[in-house]
C-alpha cells in the first residue's frame, strides 16, 4: 500500500520537472530570440504567419473556381442539343458581308429639285438623328427606313402640289389673308385708342384687343391660345404633323407608332417650330424688309419724316447715339482744303438730326405731344387753295365734299360736278356725230334723243320742283332753262349760266367755301396735300463752335409760317442761280446734277442761304406743274429742250446751265411774282433743300391725264367726276371708253342714272366690321386680278373704306384706267405667267437651295444667332420704316394724299412689331396653304376643332346667345 503514494509522489515530481523544463527551455528560446532578432521580432513573426494562412486560403478558392467552371460546362453540354452547322454558317456570312439597300433617289421628277432636296434630307438625318442613334446601335436599317419614309412623304407631297392651280391662291387667298389680318390689327389699334383705363402694358393690351377682334371677324376660330402659349402651340403642331403624316405616308408606316411619333416630334419641334419662331420675329422681318428693297436709295426726306413721326423714344435714342459716334469720328479727322467743306456739311447734317431727335424725345417724355393738325390750325395763317383748284383735285374735292355734306349743300356741289360730266360727254358725242357726217357714215338716230334725255335728267334731279334736295338758284334762270330743254336740242353749254351761279354761290356764301377755309377739314386737306410743314429747328446747343442753323447744309427748311407768309406777302425777296454743274452715276445711270445757290431775305432783315441740287428732269417736272396750273406762263417761260445724244458733253452742260439760269431769273422776276402771287409756294418747294417730290414720274408721264395733282383743263374735271357714285356723270363719262358702242352704253347708263339720286354714303348689306376683306369686293371686278389685288391692299392699308366713299370709287376708276392705259388686258396674263414662274422647277430648286444654305452653310448646321443688341434693333426699325416710306411713288400720294400714305405705311410696319400677331399671320398662311394643297379634305372644319380650345370663342358664343335672347 505504501508503494502507491510513493509512485504518486514520484509521478508528480516528474511532471513538475517536465513542466519546468518546458517553461525553462521556452523562456530560454524566447530570450535568445529577442537577443538575436530584437524586441520587434514578435510582430514580424505574426505577420509571416498571417500571410501564410491568407495565401493558403486564396489558393484554395482559385482551385475551387476552376474546377467548378469545368464541371458546369460538362453539365451544360450534356443537357442542351448541339447547334446546327447551317445556322452558324449563315450568321457568320451576315457578319462578314452586309448587302447595301438601294433607295430610289427620285422625289419630284425634276433633277433640279431632287439634288438639293436629297442634300437637305442627308443633313437633317445627320444632325438630328445619327448623332444620338449611333450611341445606341450600329445597325443602319433604322436610318434607312427613316429616309425611305421621308422620301415617300415628299413624293406624295410633290404629286399633290403638281395637281394644284396655285394662281388663285397667290392672287386671291394670300392677299385676302394679309388684308384681313391688317383689318383685324387696325380694329385693335382703334379699340386701344378708345380705351381710357390703360393700366397694363401697351403690348399686352394690343394683343388682347387683336384676338378679340379676330373672334368677331372669324366667329368660330381664335388663334390666341396657339400664338401665346408655348405648350399649346407645340400640341397644335403635333396634331397637325400627325395629320400630315396620315395623308402622306403609306398605311404601314403610319400605323407604326414608334416611327410616327418619332417623325412627328422631328417635324413639329425640329422643323416647324424653329421656322415659325424665325418668321414671326419682328427684328427678322425688319431686316427682311430692308433686304427686299435694298436697291432703292435712302430717302433723306423720308428719314426725317420718320424721326418726326415716331412715338418710340428708344428708336430716337439709338439714332442719337449713332449720330454722336459719327460726330466724334468726323471731328477726329485731320483734313484740309476741299475736304474740310465736305466734313463741315456732314457735321451740320448730323447736328440737325441730333437736334430733331433731342426735341422729339423731350416732347415724348414730357407728355406734351401736340397734334400737327391742331398746331397748324392754331397758326391762323394757312395757304389758300382757290375753289376752282379744289374742284378739280381728287383729294381736295374729297374734303370739300365732306364739308358740303355736313353743311347740307351737297346738291349744289353734285350739280356742278354732274354738269361738268355732261358737258364733256356731250362735246364728245357731238364731235363723233360730226365725224360720222364728214365720213359719210350713218348717224345713230338715238344719239340726240339720248343727249336730250340726259339733259332732262340733270334738270329733273337737281332743278325741278320735284328735286330733293333742290339746288337753290334764281327761279327765272331755271324757267328759261326748262323752256330751252323742251323746245331746242341740248348743247354742251346749256347749263353754263346756272353752273356759274352755283359756283359763285359756293365761292362767296359764308356757309360754304369761306367757312370751309376755317374748318378742321381744310387743315386736314392741306396735310394730305403735304402743304403743312413743321417749324424749323433753329440754333445749336452744341458747344464746340460749329455753325448750325437747322438744316443739313446750312439751309432753313420752310416752316408753316414761311409757307403761309409766302402765300400772302409779295415783298419777300428770293434770289437763286445755278453755281455749278456735275455728272453723277447712280446704279449705272448717268445724269447731270445742277447745284442751285438760294438766298432768301426775311422780314427782320436777316438773310438765309443754302444749296439744293436738281436734275433736268426735276426742272421739267416743275415746269409742267406750273404751266398747267398757270396757263398764261406757258407762253412766257420756255424750258430748254431735251437732247437724246451727247447730253453729258461738257459744252452742252454749260449751255444748258446758262439756259436754266435764264429760266430761273425770269421765274423769280418781281414782276412775275407780282402777276402770279400763288406761284411762290411752288417755287419755294422746288428750291427747298430736300429731295424734290416729282408730280410726274416716268409712269405718270405715260398716263398724265389720270394722275396730275392740279389740272386746270376741264378734261381732268371729267376724270374727277367719274368717281361720283351711281350718278349721271359716272354713266356718261364711261361712254367715252369705247366709241364704237357709245350710243348703246349711253342709253343704258342714262336710264340707270336718271331713276335714282346718287347716294353720298352707300351702305353694304354686309357689315364691314365683321367679315373678311374679300367678301366686300364688287362683283364687276371679281374677274380682274390686278384690280382685285390693288383694291384689297389699298382699302386696308390706307383705310379708304372708313373715309369718303366717293374717294374710294374715284380711286377704283383711276386704277382701272391706269391698268387699261398701261397694260390693257395683258396684265392678267402677266400675273398668271409670273405665278407660273414662281412655281417652276427652277425656282423651287432655288428656294430649296436657299433653305439649305441658310440652315447648313457649307454643309454645317448653323448655330443659333445671338439676339442682337437693343440699339441695333431700334436703328433697324428706323431704317425699315424709312425704306418703306421712301419707295412710295409720288403718284400714289397724289391719288390718296400724302398724310394718308404715311399713316398707311406706318400701320403696316407697326403690324409686324408684335410677335404673337405675327405668329397668327404665319399660321393663317399655313392653313390657307394646306387647304389649297388638300382641297378634298375638310381642313376648314378641322382647324375650327383645333382652335376650339380658346376661351374667347366660348365667351363670344355666349355673348351672341345672350344678345339673341334679348331680341
Amino acid at each position: 500500500m505504501s508503494n502507491v503514494p510513493q509512485q504518486r509522489i514520484s509521478s508528480t515530481s516528474q511532471q513538475t520537472q517536465a513542466s519546468l523544463s518546458i517553461w525553462g527551455w521556452g523562456g530560454l528560446g524566447v530570450v535568445l530570440f529577442l537577443v538575436t532578432f530584437g524586441p520587434f521580432a514578435i510582430f514580424y513573426l505574426a505577420f509571416y504567419i498571417f500571410c501564410f494562412i491568407g495565401g493558403g486560403f486564396a489558393v484554395t478558392l482559385l482551385y475551387g473556381k476552376i474546377n467548378s467552371e469545368k464541371h458546369l460546362e460538362k453539365c451544360e453540354q450534356s443537357y442542351l442539343p448541339p447547334t446546327q452547322i447551317g445556322i452558324l454558317k449563315t450568321l457568320d456570312e451576315m457578319k462578314l458581308e452586309m448587302k447595301p439597300i438601294k433607295i430610289d433617289r427620285r422625289l419630284t421628277g425634276s433633277s433640279f429639285i431632287d439634288e438639293p432636296l436629297q442634300q437637305v434630307i442627308q443633313f437633317a438625318l445627320r444632325d438630328y438623328i445619327q448623332y444620338w442613334y449611333y450611341t445606341l446601335s450600329e445597325d443602319e436599317s433604322f436610318l434607312l427606313e427613316i429616309r425611305q419614309t421621308l422620301q415617300n412623304a415628299l413624293v406624295q407631297f410633290s404629286t399633290r402640289s403638281k395637281e394644284v392651280d396655285w394662281q388663285p391662291y397667290f392672287t386671291t387667298r394670300l392677299v385676302d389673308d394679309f388684308a384681313t389680318h391688317l383689318r383685324v390689327f387696325r380694329k385693335a389699334q382703334d379699340r386701344l385708342a378708345d380705351r381710357e383705363d390703360k393700366q397694363r402694358d401697351i403690348t399686352e393690351e394690343l394683343v388682347d384687343s387683336f384676338f378679340e377682334a379676330e373672334v368677331e371677324m372669324e366667329r368660330k376660330i381664335c388663334r390666341d391660345v396657339v400664338c401665346t402659349s408655348h405648350k399649346d402651340e407645340e400640341g397644335f403642331l403635333r396634331d397637325l404633323c400627325e395629320l400630315l403624316l396620315y395623308l402622306l405616308l403609306p398605311p404601314g408606316d403610319f400605323h407604326n407608332k414608334n416611327m410616327r411619333y418619332f417623325l412627328r416630334e422631328v417635324l413639329a419641334r425640329g422643323v416647324l417650330l424653329p421656322l415659325i419662331n424665325q418668321l414671326s420675329d419682328p427684328d427678322y422681318i425688319n431686316q427682311f424688309v430692308i433686304w427686299m428693297i435694298r436697291d432703292s436709295s435712302c430717302n433723306y426726306e423720308a428719314f426725317m419724316n420718320i424721326l418726326k413721326l415716331t412715338d418710340k423714344p428708344p428708336e430716337l435714342e439709338a439714332v442719337k447715339d449713332k449720330v454722336l459716334e459719327e460726330l466724334q469720328y468726323l471731328r477726329s479727322l485731320d483734313t484740309a482744303g476741299d475736304d474740310i467743306n465736305v466734313i463741315k456739311n456732314q457735321i451740320n447734317s448730323l447736328l440737325f438730326v441730333k437736334k430733331v431727335c433731342e426735341t422729339r424725345i423731350q416732347r415724348l417724355h414730357s407728355g406734351k405731344e401736340v397734334d400737327a393738325l391742331k398746331l397748324a390750325a392754331n397758326f391762323g395763317k394757312l395757304c389758300v387753295i382757290p375753289l376752282d383748284h379744289i374742284l378739280i383735285h381728287n383729294i381736295a374735292l374729297q374734303f370739300f365734299m365732306d364739308f358740303m355734306q355736313a353743311a347740307g349743300a351737297q346738291a349744289e356741289l353734285f350739280f356742278w360736278l354732274t354738269v361738268e360730266g355732261y358737258r364733256v360727254t356731250a362735246q364728245q358725242q357731238l364731235e363723233a356725230m360730226q365725224g360720222w357726217q364728214e365720213d359719210g357714215k350713218k348717224q345713230p338716230s338715238a344719239t340726240k334723243g339720248l343727249l336730250k334725255a340726259a339733259a332732262l335728267g340733270v334738270y329733273e334731279q337737281y332743278l325741278s320742283d320735284k328735286a330733293s334736295p333742290r339746288v337753290q338758284v334764281d327761279e327765272a334762270s331755271v324757267t328759261i332753262l326748262g323752256e330751252k330743254l323742251q323746245k331746242d336740242d341740248p348743247t354742251p353749254e346749256i347749263f353754263d349760266e346756272i353752273q356759274r351761279n352755283v359756283y359763285d354761290m359756293m365761292l362767296r356764301d359764308e356757309r360754304y367755301y369761306p367757312s370751309f377755309k376755317q374748318s378742321p377739314l381744310y387743315v386736314r386737306m392741306l396735310a394730305e396735300l403735304d402743304m403743312l410743314k413743321e417749324p424749323s429747328y433753329r440754333g445749336s446747343d452744341d458747344g464746340d463752335g460749329e455753325s448750325f442753323n437747322g438744316s443739313p447744309t446750312g439751309s432753313i427748311n420752310i416752316s408753316l409760317d414761311d409757307l403761309s407768309n409766302s402765300c400772302h406777302d409779295e415783298s419777300m425777296h428770293l434770289h437763286a442761280f445755278i453755281s455749278d454743274t456735275g455728272v453723277c452715276n447712280d446704279h449705272g445711270k448717268t445724269y447731270a446734277l445742277y447745284a442751285i445757290t438760294v438766298f432768301r431775305r426775311n422780314h427782320d432783315g436777316s438773310e438765309d442761304c443754302w444749296k439744293t441740287y436738281r436734275r433736268y428732269s426735276d426742272f421739267h417736272d416743275f415746269h409742267m406743274r406750273i404751266t398747267e396750273q398757270f396757263e398764261n406762263l406757258a407762253s412766257i417761260l420756255k424750258l430748254p429742250g431735251k437732247k437724246t445724244f451727247n447730253n453729258m458733253d461738257r459744252d452742252f452742260l454749260e449751255k444748258r446751265k446758262k439756259d436754266l439760269n435764264a429760266y430761273l431769273q425770269l421765274l423769280l422776276n418781281p414782276e412775275m411774282v407780282k402777276a402770279c402771287p400763288t406761284l411762290i409756294p411752288y417755287v419755294y418747294d422746288f428750291l427747298e433743300n430736300k429731295a424734290y417730290s416729282k408730280g410726274k414720274g416716268e409712269f405718270a408721264r405715260k398716263i398724265d391725264t389720270f394722275v396730275n395733282p392740279l389740272r386746270s383743263s376741264m378734261r381732268n374735271v371729267s376724270n374727277a367726276v367719274k368717281g361720283l357714285p351711281d350718278s349721271l356723270a359716272e354713266g356718261m363719262t364711261k361712254v367715252s371708253d369705247n366709241m364704237g358702242r357709245m350710243s348703246e352704253r349711253l342709253g343704258q347708263d342714262i336710264k340707270q342714272s336718271i331713276l335714282k339720286v346718287p347716294p353720298l354714303l352707300p351702305k353694304s348689306d354686309i357689315d364691314p366690321e365683321h367679315c373678311r376683306v374679300s367678301a366686300q369686293l364688287d362683283d364687276n371686278v371679281d374677274d380682274n386680278i390686278p384690280l382685285r389685288v390693288m383694291l384689297l391692299l389699298m382699302d386696308e392699308v390706307f383705310d379708304l373704306k372708313e373715309k369718303n366713299q366717293w374717294l374710294r370709287r374715284n380711286i377704283k376708276n383711276l386704277l382701272q384706267q391706269l391698268i387699261r392705259a398701261t397694260y390693257g388686258d395683258t396684265i392678267n396674263r402677266k400675273i398668271v405667267d409670273h405665278v407660273d414662274y414662281l412655281t417652276s422647277p427652277e425656282q423651287v430648286a432655288d428656294y430649296v437651295k436657299k433653305f439649305r444654305d441658310s440652315y447648313w452653310p457649307n454643309g454645317i448646321l448653323a448655330e443659333t444667332a445671338p439676339r442682337r443688341d437693343k440699339s441695333i434693333r431700334m436703328r433697324t426699325r428706323i431704317a425699315a420704316k424709312t425704306s418703306l416710306l421712301g419707295i412710295m411713288p409720288d403718284e400714289l400720294k397724289h391719288i390718296i394724299g400724302a398724310d394718308t400714305t404715311r399713316k398707311g405705311i406706318l400701320r403696316v410696319f407697326d403690324m409686324f412689331q408684335y410677335q404673337p400677331t405675327n405668329r397668327r399671320l404665319v399660321y393663317v398662311f399655313l392653313e390657307g396653304f394646306l387647304e389649297t394643297m388638300f382641297p378634298q379634305y375638310k381642313f376648314p372644319e378641322l382647324f375650327v376643332k383645333l382652335h376650339s380650345r380658346s376661351p374667347r370663342i366660348h365667351r363670344y358664343s355666349q355673348k351672341l346667345k345672350s344678345s339673341s335672347l334679348k331680341r
